[in-house]
């Protein structure tokens, strides 16, 4: 049975501009990504996206959709960690009226929605795993049930995936589902983290902040200081390009002339006031050693060694918050506990 088509309550974009945004870059990794992306966008299999957030993973979706054969159909996204584990099934597959109690009438869900088109499942690991055995289903039949009915309704949806997760590491213990994992991954997609196109960091705040500046009705085209444009090098982005994008506007808005000199990466820091000094974001310091400790020794000892201090000083700084030494020392979360789990023994 197909579905219905009278059901309109949930926002979907068409058209080939619809939700779009630039996707600006010029750095190796950026122009090998998109190349990737290109290249899948045309069949119709599902992709799975794996990045950080902040790195446009539904940006990215969006440019799968309208460089498909699909364009033309609804592109439909859904963020999955956002809805709790009791409503994400009726979210996606739509219920009958009576099935639970609330449900007053039919509702369709967003598989029917993205009939002919795209889904978008944000954040696919935070599904639960009954609910990852009936998006199995439809990924192999095309088919599946609304919640409080067995009558089948056969949908010809193209499903793109995407998680900051280690969906494998799911797998692994039994947390999702590997037959689906392996049906999503027809093929993986890895967003690069901004800290990984440093030669776009500027590119991209130029682009953010003449945009802003014609959102305030500004005529000059903002310009940064050589201190701003050295800060925003080498800073680096945890929040990636959303993070980068939030900084610009506010560092556009708050400027007094076209030219940009201030750039505050820390929002919740309190204004300097007479007497009272503000508290800086906690920053590694480089080592002070000197070079001749580590020059009798071999270059991958004094590698290890270096590794081990700097662990050891950030964990110290960062009060043994993971997390938290992992932004001092400008790693992912995940690259941070693959260094602490191979030097744990030797850091203090």
């Amino acid at each position: 049975m197909k579905k219905e088509t009278n059901d309109t309550r949930h926002t979907v974009r068409s058209g080939p501009l619809a939700g779009r945004d630039e996707a600006l870059g010029q750095s190796e990794a950026f122009l090998d990504f998109q190349e990737r992306l290109s290249r899948v966008a045309p069949i119709n299999r599902p992709v799975l996206l794996v990045g950080e957030r902040g790195t446009g993973k539904e940006l990215a979706a969006s440019r799968l959709h309208f460089l498909s054969e699909r364009w033309q159909g609804s592109f439909v996204a859904i963020n999955c960690s956002a809805l709790s584990s009791s409503l994400i099934e009726s979210e996606l597959f739509g219920y009958e009226k009576g099935a639970f109690t609330g449900a007053l009438e039919r509702r369709s869900g967003r598989f029917e929605a993205a009939d002919e088109g795209t889904l978008f499942l944000d954040e696919i690991g935070s599904i639960p795993l009954e609910v990852q055995e009936k998006i199995l289903r439809v990924v192999e039949y095309g088919a599946f049930e609304r919640v409080g009915s067995s009558e089948g309704i056969e949908v010809d949806v193209r499903i793109i995936a995407a998680t900051n997760a280690d969906l494998v590491g799911l797998a692994e213990e039994g947390r999702f589902k590997r037959d689906l994992l392996d049906r999503l991954s027809f093929e993986v997609l890895f967003l690069p983290a901004l800290r990984e196109r440093k030669e776009d960091i500027i590119l991209l705040a130029e682009h953010f902040a003449a945009r802003m500046a014609f959102e305030l009705g500004r005529e000059e085209i903002p310009r940064f200081s050589r201190e701003a444009s050295t800060a925003l090098a080498r800073y680096s982005w945890p929040g990636n390009v959303r993070e980068l994008k939030n900084l610009v506007e506010r560092a556009v808005y708050r400027a007094d002339s076209s030219l940009i000199t201030e750039i505050v990466f820390d929002p919740f820091r309190p204004p300097v006031t007479e007497g009272h000094k503000p508290k800086q974001r906690e920053t590694i310091e480089p080592e002070k050693a000197p070079i001749e400790e580590f020059m009798d020794k071999p270059l991958n000892q004094a590698v290890t060694e270096l590794k081990i201090r700097l662990l050891t000083r950030a964990l110290k700084q960062a009060r043994h918050n993971q997390k938290k030494a992992a932004q001092i020392l400008g790693l992912s979360y995940h690259q941070f506990r693959g260094l602490y789990r191979k030097y744990s023994k030797e850091v203090e």
